[in-house]
């Protein structure tokens, strides 16, 4: 299963932060914390991933809050044969990190990393740090698309980005048929015709 899907800088500020494994705002800052401590000062040419037993995920069952302690506040269920993973690429100034359990192909999750890039290039021409932060919506439809509570639905770069295509395509007419001031008229005319239809029909 695929615990995390994580996208941060060089400098440790998160950009996307998906959680497919349910835990409190306060654990996954301190997981995204300590896996950024983890891997920002491996050399370029080590290896892509490792084994992170300090990093603590509720066992199944264990609900999204751990087990109250004596004071009442969640405790996290530890497991003795602990097999979590973290898997990440480096690109630019962007870290992709897959946190997933024994369950998961090492490499199969390095060409999911790059199935995952590929797709946020052909929905944006050439992504960079600047699309996460001001598409945040549409990065998260293009990574629902590939994955879905921790397991992975679709990894054809061709499938992924027509489907995105066509959710861009279908908010645009939305938006156009919802908002009074884009008639449709207008919005499908050309713009000169349109313009002055829409005037006609106000009366003016």
């Amino acid at each position: 299963m695929i615990h995390a899907v994580l996208i941060f800088n060089t400098h440790g500020k998160p950009r996307l932060s998906k959680f497919y494994t349910p835990l409190p705002p306060l654990t996954q800052q301190a997981l995204i914390a300590q896996i950024f401590a983890l891997i920002s000062d491996r050399a370029p040419g080590v290896c892509n991933f490792l084994d992170a037993p300090d990093l603590v995920f509720p066992a199944p069952g264990a609900g999204a809050g751990g087990r109250p302690d004596a004071k009442g506040k969640a405790r996290e269920v530890r497991r003795d044969d602990d097999d979590t993973r973290v898997i990440y690429r480096h690109y630019a100034t962007l870290y992709f990190v897959f946190v997933v359990d024994g369950a998961e192909s090492e490499l199969g999750i390095l060409d999911l990393i790059q199935v995952f890039v590929e797709s946020l290039d052909r929905a944006f021409e050439n992504v960079c740090e600047l699309d996460l932060i001001f598409h945040y919506d549409e990065v998260q439809y293009v990574l629902a698309e590939i994955i879905q509570g921790g397991l992975v639905l679709e990894t054809n770069i061709n499938e992924i980005a027509s489907c995105v295509q066509a959710s861009s395509r279908n908010r645009k007419a939305s938006a156009a048929s919802a908002s009074p001031l884009i008639p449709t008229t207008f919005a499908a005319a050309r713009p000169a015709d349109g313009a002055r239809r829409w005037l006609a029909s106000m009366g003016v």
